[in-house]
C-alpha cells in the first residue's frame, strides 16, 4: 500500500475520487499474497497490482462501478474453474477473493 500513496495523494489533490481492490485471500495458487492492493481513480487510472496483470482489467470495470454507485463495495472472486476468470486470464490454478471500496476521506 506504501506504494500506491504518493498516486493516492496525487489524485486526491486533483479532487478526484478513488476505489481500492485489496487482496483478502487465495486458495491454491495466487499471483498475489493477500494485503496486495490496487488503485483506481474515476477516470480509470491505476497504480499497484492484485494479480501481476492477469484480473486488473476486469478489477478496474469492479471500481469503476462502485464509483459510479452502480454497485457497492463488495467482495469479488476469480479463480480458474469461473469462465469469466479464464476470460480475463487467472490461469493459475486458484482463486483470489478481492475486496473492492471507495476510499472515503
Amino acid at each position: 500500500m506504501k506504494d500506491l500513496l504518493e498516486d493516492i495523494d496525487r489524485w486526491r489533490a486533483a479532487g478526484l475520487r478513488i476505489a481500492v481492490a485489496r487482496v483478502v485471500d487465495i486458495e491454491g495458487s495466487g499471483p498475489r499474497d493477500p494485503g496486495a492492493a490496487m488503485v483506481v481513480n474515476e477516470h480509470g487510472e491505476v497504480a499497484g497490482s492484485v494479480s501481476g496483470g492477469c484480473v486488473e482489467g476486469a478489477v478496474v470495470s469492479e471500481a469503476l462501478a462502485i464509483l459510479a454507485g452502480e454497485e457497492a463495495s463488495r467482495v469479488v472472486s476469480f479463480g480458474y474453474s469461473d469462465d469469466e476468470a479464464f476470460a480475463v486470464g487467472l490461469t493459475c490454478g486458484g482463486t483470489i477473493r478481492l475486496f473492492i471500496e471507495p476510499l472515503d476521506w
